[in-house]
């Protein structure tokens, strides 16, 4: 199943951040934070503006980007989680 998203918003899939553990201490997946990094998977066709003409988006299919904590909808789609964002909600693209 795929999802194609609307307007500026944007699909996104949170990036797993590396397990650290500091003086034998394992935190819990319960008490760990959100990742901020993401990879998009799917971009709407662009912003509408006022006078009716499209924008397209900044971002595309396979970015690194970087988004707040509580940013965007939770979504789960067969067994796979994935966060829908409007495009303003994105920080910043990861650039390699």
């Amino acid at each position: 199943m795929k999802i194609k998203p609307l307007y500026d918003r944007v699909v996104l899939k949170r990036l797993e951040e590396e397990e650290v553990k500091k003086g034998g201490i394992i935190i819990p997946d319960t008490a760990k934070e959100k990742p901020q990094q993401a990879e998009v998977i799917a971009v709407g066709d662009g912003k509408i503006l006022e006078n009716g003409q499209k924008v397209p988006l900044s971002v595309k299919p396979g970015d690194k980007v970087l988004i707040g904590k509580y940013s965007g909808t939770d979504v789960k789609v067969g067994d796979e989680e994935y966060v829908i964002v409007r495009e303003d909600e994105i920080l910043a693209i990861i650039e390699k």
